[in-house]
């Protein structure tokens, strides 16, 4: 009897620490939703170059794409796409964007992190303002 309890106490262990293991592999730097690639395939038409405030930033969720304009005339274009885990940014305040996975915080006019955990910069994507409109990639 004793034998039986033995095993059953190894596996069930063995068991915890397999779902464990998959908890911590889903919130890893190494994730490969954090990998996949943030630049977009083909140009994106964002719309109105005027929708961006000069000294401000407007992020385009559903484009995963975040636009600054720190200059009149002058756009910064990043992945909206948090560098930690690959999440899409919640929200920009200001010149700051978050993450509501994990709380990483970034820089919407350089894309370096304010605040971890994401220790990688977003990385930046080419725009240019052409007929009053923003493309981007």
């Amino acid at each position: 009897m004793s034998q039986s309890f033995a095993r059953r106490t190894v596996l069930r262990g063995a068991a915890l620490a397999g779902a464990a293991g998959f908890g911590l592999a889903a919130c890893s730097p190494g994730d490969s939703g954090a990998n996949a690639s943030a630049v977009p395939a083909e140009p994106v038409d964002l719309g109105s170059a005027t929708a961006v405030p000069v000294g401000g930033a407007k992020l385009y969720r559903e484009d995963r794409l975040v636009v600054s304009q720190p200059a009149k005339g002058t756009y910064k274009c990043f992945s909206a796409k948090c560098t930690h885990a690959g999440c899409i940014l919640a929200e920009v305040e200001k010149k700051e964007g978050s993450c509501p996975c994990h709380g990483s915080r970034f820089d919407v006019t350089t894309g370096k992190v304010i605040q971890g955990p994401a220790s990688e910069p977003l990385p930046e994507i080419p725009v240019k303002a052409e007929g009053g409109k923003l493309i981007a990639g």
